[in-house]
C-alpha cells in the first residue's frame, strides 16, 4: 500500500469527525458569507487545529472574499487546502551532511519514542545508511530491551549498557563505536521522563556536553516526538521540552487513533518547527517523512 493511501486510511477519524463535514456545511448555504465562516471555525476547533490557527485560517478566507477572490461556495474548499498547505510548510529533510550525523531523540513516555526510533532507522538503512543506536534511556530496562527489538527489525546496530548506567557515558561508548564503525548516522535514545524537569534539562545538557565534545563537527537533529491522541497537550508537552533542548523537528505519532489530526497546523504555528515525520500505524513502515500537500490531500479525500 501506498503511504498516500495508508495517510488517507490514518487520518480517516480526523477527516470523518471534521473534514467530512465541510461539504454538508457548504451544501447548507447559498452563498460564501459570515454564517459560512462561522461554521467552518467551529469545525476547525472542534478537529484541534487550535484557536489561534483557526483564527487565521477565517481571517484568510474572509480577506479572499471582501476583494473578490472567492465568489462562491465550491472554491472555499480549494482555498481552504491551499491555506492549510502554506500554514504547514513543506517539510524539511533531516541534516545527514556529515559522518557520522547525529539524531537525538526525545519525548515523554507513552509517545512512542522508542518506536518511531526504530522506523526512522529502518527508513534510513533501507536508503543504504549504516545506523548505530544509542540506548542512553538506561532508566527502564524495558525501553533498552524494546529498542534492541526494533533494531534487529531495521537492521540498525545497537550500543547499550545495563539499567541505570549513566546515559553519557551510553553516549560516549555509542560515538567511538559509530566512529569505529564509520556508521553514517548516530540515533540516541533519551529518557521519557525523570522526576523532575531540572534533572531531565541537566540530563540532556550532559548528553549535549559529550557530542560536542567528541562529534564537534556532527550536522545534528533534536527531534521531539509527540503522540498525536493527546491534541492541544502535544504542544504544551513541546514547549516544555523546547526549553530544554534546541528542537530541529517533530515526530508526530499515532494520527490514526485521533480525530485531531488538525494539531499538525496548530504546532507549526505555535512552535515554528517544523513536523519531519508523521506516523499513522504500528508497522515498521508506517511512518514517512512528512509531506504538507499529501497532508492535506489525506484530510479532504
Amino acid at each position: 500500500m501506498a503511504f498516500l493511501d495508508k495517510l488517507k486510511q490514518g487520518l480517516s477519524k480526523t477527516k470523518s469527525a471534521i473534514f467530512g463535514q465541510i461539504d454538508e456545511v457548504l451544501k447548507a448555504f447559498v452563498r460564501v458569507d459570515e454564517d459560512l465562516l462561522d461554521e467552518l471555525e467551529e469545525l476547525l476547533i472542534m478537529s484541534d487545529v487550535g484557536v489561534g490557527a483557526t483564527e487565521e485560517i477565517i481571517e484568510r478566507l474572509r480577506e479572499a472574499i471582501k476583494d473578490g477572490r472567492l465568489k462562491e461556495k465550491e472554491h472555499v474548499e480549494s482555498a481552504l487546502r491551499e491555506i492549510l498547505e502554506e500554514m504547514i510548510g513543506e517539510g524539511e529533510e533531516l541534516d545527514l551532511s556529515t559522518t557520522p550525523a547525529v539524531i537525538l531523540v526525545i519525548g515523554v513516555n507513552g509517545a512512542g519514542k522508542t518506536t518511531s526510533i526504530g522506523k526512522i532507522s529502518n527508513r534510513l538503512v533501507s536508503k543504504g545508511k549504516k545506523v548505530v543506536v544509542a540506548a542512553a534511556d538506561t532508566f527502564r530496562a524495558a525501553a533498552i530491551d524494546q529498542l534492541a527489538v526494533w533494531c534487529e527489525r531495521s537492521g540498525a546496530e545497537l550500543v547499550r549498557q545495563n539499567e541505570g548506567s549513566d546515559p553519557a557515558a551510553v553516549v560516549f561508548d555509542a560515538i567511538a563505536y559509530a566512529k569505529r564503525k564509520s556508521a553514517d548516522v548516530l540515533i540516541i535514545d533519551t529518557a521519557g521522563r525523570l522526576h523532575n524537569k531540572k534533572n531531565l534539562m541537566n540530563e540532556l545538557a550532559k548528553i549535549n556536553r559529550v557530542i560536542e565534545r567528541e562529534l564537534p563537527e556532527a550536522a545534528r537533529e533534536n527531534l521531539l516526538v509527540l503522540d498525536a491522541t493527546t491534541g492541544q497537550n502535544a504542544i504544551l508537552q513541546a514547549k516544555e521540552f523546547k526549553n530544554a533542548a534546541e528542537i530541529t523537528g517533530l515526530v508526530l505519532n499515532k494520527l490514526d487513533g485521533t480525530a485531531k489530526g488538525g494539531i499538525v497546523l496548530s504546532i507549526k504555528r505555535e512552535l515554528g518547527i517544523p513536523v519531519k515525520f508523521i506516523g499513522v500505524g504500528e508497522k515498521i513502515d508506517d511512518m514517512q517523512e512528512f509531506d504538507n500537500k499529501e497532508f492535506v490531500q489525506a484530510l479532504f479525500e
